[in-house]
Order: C-alpha cells, then sequence, then structure tokens
C-alpha cells in the first residue's frame, strides 16, 4: 500500500473464508485494493446506492452458489465499510440499508467529535 492509498475503515463485516469461499475472498479483496488506489468501479463490480446516501456503492461479488455485497462509501481519506452481506433476493434488505445509513451516520457524528449519534 503506497502513502496515497486509502485505508479501509470496517464498520461492520468480514470477508473471511468461510463463509465465503476462498476464490470470493480473493476477489473481493482486489477489488477493495483497486478502491484503495482511487480507482471508480463500475458495472458490474460496483454500484451506486444512492438509496442509502451519496458516495455510497455496494462491490457485487459472484460466489459458488450466492452473491455477496460489500456496502462502502467513498470519503475523501478513507473507504468506509457499513455491511458486508449474502445477497438472497433482488432487492436489498430494508435492514441493511437501515443499518448502514446508521453505522455512516455514528461514523460521521464520531468523526466530528459528535458521540450522540452513538
Amino acid at each position: 500500500m503506497s502513502e496515497s492509498d486509502k485505508p479501509l475503515v470496517w464498520l461492520h463485516g468480514e470477508v473471511k473464508t468461510p463463509p465465503m469461499s476462498s476464490a470470493a475472498r480473493v476477489g473481493t479483496g482486489f477489488l477493495l485494493r483497486r478502491l484503495q488506489g482511487g480507482e471508480l468501479l463500475g458495472l458490474p463490480c460496483s454500484r451506486p446506492m444512492p438509496s442509502i446516501a451519496l458516495h455510497v456503492h455496494e462491490l457485487r461479488v459472484v460466489d459458488a452458489d450466492l452473491s455477496w455485497r460489500v456496502v462502502y462509501r467513498i470519503d475523501p481519506d478513507a473507504i468506509v465499510i457499513a455491511e458486508v452481506f449474502a445477497k438472497k433476493s433482488q432487492e436489498t434488505p430494508k435492514a441493511v440499508i437501515d443499518n448502514a445509513r446508521r453505522r455512516l451516520a455514528a461514523y460521521d457524528a464520531a468523526a466530528k467529535g459528535d458521540n450522540h449519534g452513538r
């Protein structure tokens, strides 16, 4: 990682084998590394998630028998990961959206020195 790369800030979730296959874990790591280097990813690897907030996207990782999603936000100084989940339906579950919003709001409040958002 070079000095210009953005760090990953994990608010929730992890990328590990199991439950992900080894190939999906490595693929997710590769995509996250590209984001850290400043590359903007588009479909099919990533898509915007304006239903959560501005600058929020989801990585789309196909595994052997299901798909994984990594909800992240691109900040000026970091890639903030709000959720990692197995995608089992066409729509993103409401709980995932609500949790990602809540985690990002708490992160923003903590970054501003306001602990009331937690």
